[in-house]
């Protein structure tokens, strides 16, 4: 098990001293996977204002760097997000930590609050699903390993009662009346088998609901989908027809079109992963047995992802869309 009490502190001052303690050993494996370090990339850049409390051009870019401790990244005058990229997948896990401190610190934002919580919510939405998060102690940032959760936790019964979510309507997303209703049935079969404690079998359908409702929010938006980047293609570079397309391939392309949040992937993600446990040689070779924890866990994140989508559905059908 990781050691959960273990914290990360860093900036003496910015710029220059910078105080980083060593990452354990048990978190070297995965710190900060590729599509975080997306994130973290645009965090950096600040384009977008909702998620960045700065923007910085060229020379602010080799500043930051040089500010963590990190003098070697010079920005060339290249797309800016692509080269920060660049220098993240470089960082050792050290670095990031390093980089991660900087974005957090008081210091850089000139104590100005509203940039610092800014900072901190979209540190966390990023770092919660890879097991961390940050706060503040003072001035100084601080980096905790947690148990990897949603960066906006969904409540929960405590008390040892059967562990049900309210069902969501949806029709209010504009889903047909005959496909709302087999969606209404298999959120109600999930709930069946997680009051019989069957949690391979609850997960399982977990998976195909998930998959059943971004289905349906893809082929909404054929052209859409077809011009995100990450949408399945032929040997020809032609879209591929949605009854071919993976579960996978569903969450990157709902994501990357704004429909899903970061944190959301991630987790969906790893629903697909146990949705394959259906098959009975995966789940021998993997060792994998779903307990009620896992499926708590899976059961938030399908309906956090119905909460992302009712966002963006439910203000288009009430519209008319």
């Amino acid at each position: 098990m990781i050691n959960r009490t273990c914290r990360f502190t860093g900036f003496a001052s910015l710029p220059g001293e910078l105080a980083v303690s060593h990452l354990p050993a048990k978190l070297r494996k995965s710190f900060v996977e590729e599509f975080s370090l997306e994130r973290l990339a645009e965090l950096i850049c600040g384009d977008d204002k909702n998620f960045a409390p700065i923007y910085r051009s060229s020379w602010y870019l080799t500043r930051f760097f040089e500010s963590v401790g990190l003098s070697r990244f010079q920005h060339d005058g290249s797309t800016r997000k692509i080269w920060v990229l660049g220098c993240l997948r470089q960082c050792s896990n050290e670095e990031l930590n390093q980089v991660i401190l900087g974005l957090a610190s008081p210091k850089a934002y000139k104590g100005n609050v509203e940039q610092i919580e800014l900072a901190l919510k979209s540190l966390n939405e990023v770092l919660n699903p890879e097991g961390f998060s940050v706060e503040i102690n003072g001035v100084k940032p601080i980096l905790n390993s947690i148990e990897p959760r949603l960066s906006r936790p969904l409540n929960s019964p405590s008390n040892g009662e059967t562990f049900i979510l309210e069902k969501p309507d949806f029709k209010l997303l504009g889903i047909e009346s005959e496909y709302g209703d087999l969606l209404d049935s298999r959120w109600e079969e999930v709930e069946k088998c997680l009051q019989s404690r069957a949690y391979l079998a609850s997960i399982i359908l977990m998976g195909s609901l998930l998959e059943g409702i971004l289905n349906w929010a893809l082929m909404k938006f054929p052209e859409k989908a077809f011009r995100a980047s990450a949408s399945p293609k032929d040997n020809t570079g032609k879209p591929k027809s949605f009854r071919d397309w993976s579960l996978s391939q569903m969450i990157d392309v709902t994501c990357e079109l704004g429909w899903l949040e970061i944190d959301i992937k991630r987790f969906s993600h790893s629903v697909r992963e146990f949705r394959n446990l259906v098959h009975p040689y995966q789940q021998f070779k993997e060792g994998v047995f779903p307990d009620e924890d896992t499926c708590k866990i899976s059961w938030q994140v399908v309906r956090a992802s119905i909460n992302d989508l009712e966002k963006h559905f439910v203000p288009l059908h009430k519209n008319g869309g």
